[in-house]
């Protein structure tokens, strides 16, 4: 799937299609665009910076969690915060200024650098990816739970939640008995998803620790509760003066919007849409507000994700083109032959780990 989405003609239909239904929609459901810029005119910017600053802190609670599960996934010294941190705010930027969700490989990348010495860490860093966004799902259904009985979903968004439901279960139950399968086989001949498969298993090891993988899952329920509280301070901003489930459902509505990241900026224009004719459908906010509210959240949000993540990159030493040619999932490097769990290893036989 991702080598058809890298073809540059079937890529290029697909973003002139769904920009051009994003243009239809505005054109015939469009909002009073005069009244966009009164509304940016009137914005309580101390809001704003609140917003901005729950959305850091979302940031750094994430960033806690997926170093948890690297803690189980692979023997000391473990990288430190501040390198995982590097890492995590790199793939932010690269999810939003790139499409395809490159972010995720880019993360890898970026620590991989940095731990050259140890066994197959590719393999083992995409497995604690795969297990960072397995607690994720479980954060994104306890939303979904919430706003399903505070608020109204609009009729379009509700097979995207079944099926975010769905895959949430699978994969969690994947993961889990993924997990108990402590050796690792032979990757050849295996076909590109049981290829994948197989090394998520490297970086699953926090499935096997109730404690930690609580703790990691704990992490990622605090960084959504802080984004749910982001997007109701941004709501305050603008002035919409409404309860917690709207706001659970524009964070709920944002993500289905971006599931599917077409074009660079997160689907910009889709996000609006998605946003503006919930809130006037139901909370009777003037479609000119909501748009106006879409453009000022997805800017909150890019403040912290471009901005932290520019700085990372260049503390990396990377560029937006290196992003751009970062190898596939399926030529993840993985260890020969039979693999030990840690915690059956002796201290002479770990390898060190160079930490930054």
């Amino acid at each position: 799937m991702n080598g058809l989405w890298r073809n540059p003609w079937i890529r290029g239909a697909v973003v002139l299609l769904a920009a051009g239904g994003v243009a239809m929609l505005f054109y015939f459901r469009g909002p009073n665009w005069g009244m966009i810029g009164h509304s940016f005119a009137s914005v309580e910017w101390r809001w704003v910076l609140a917003a901005v600053g729950l959305n850091l802190l979302s940031v750094l609670v994430r960033a806690v969690a997926w170093r948890t599960v690297i803690k189980q996934a692979m023997p000391p010294p473990h990288p430190s915060f501040l390198l995982v941190f590097s890492a995590f705010s790199v793939g932010l930027f690269a999810n939003a200024v790139l499409p395809g969700r490159i972010g995720e490989l880019a993360r890898v990348a970026v620590l991989s650098r940095r731990l050259q010495q140890q066994e197959g860490i590719w393999a083992t860093l995409l497995g604690t990816v795969f297990a960072h966004r397995v607690f994720d799902l479980v954060s994104a259904m306890a939303l979904i739970v919430f706003v399903v009985s505070t608020a109204h979903i609009p009729d379009w968004a509700i097979t995207s939640l079944i099926v975010v439901v769905v895959a949430g279960v699978a994969l969690f139950s994947i993961a889990v008995l993924s997990a108990r399968q402590h050796y690792v086989s032979d990757l050849g001949g295996l076909t590109s998803i049981r290829r994948l498969v197989r090394l998520a298993r490297h970086g699953l090891g926090v499935m096997r620790e109730p404690g930690q993988a609580a703790l990691a899952c704990f992490f990622q329920l605090l960084g959504w509760t802080c984004q749910l509280f982001a997007v109701w301070t941004a709501m305050r901003a603008f002035h919409i003066h409404k309860p917690v489930p709207a706001a659970g459902l524009v964070l709920v509505l944002m993500n289905v919007a971006t599931l599917f990241p077409l074009w660079p900026g997160n689907n910009v224009g889709l996000l609006q849409a998605a946003i503006a004719l919930p809130l006037n459908s139901y909370y009777n906010v003037a479609r000119s507000v909501g748009v106006a509210f879409g453009f000022g959240l997805q800017a909150i949000e890019a403040s912290v994700g471009v901005g932290v993540g520019l700085i990372f990159l260049a503390r990396e030493g990377l560029s937006v083109a290196m992003l751009r040619v970062m190898p596939e999932a399926t030529q993840a490097e993985v260890p020969e032959g039979p693999r030990e769990p840690a915690s059956l290893r002796t201290e002479a036989e770990r390898p060190r780990a160079r930490v930054s």
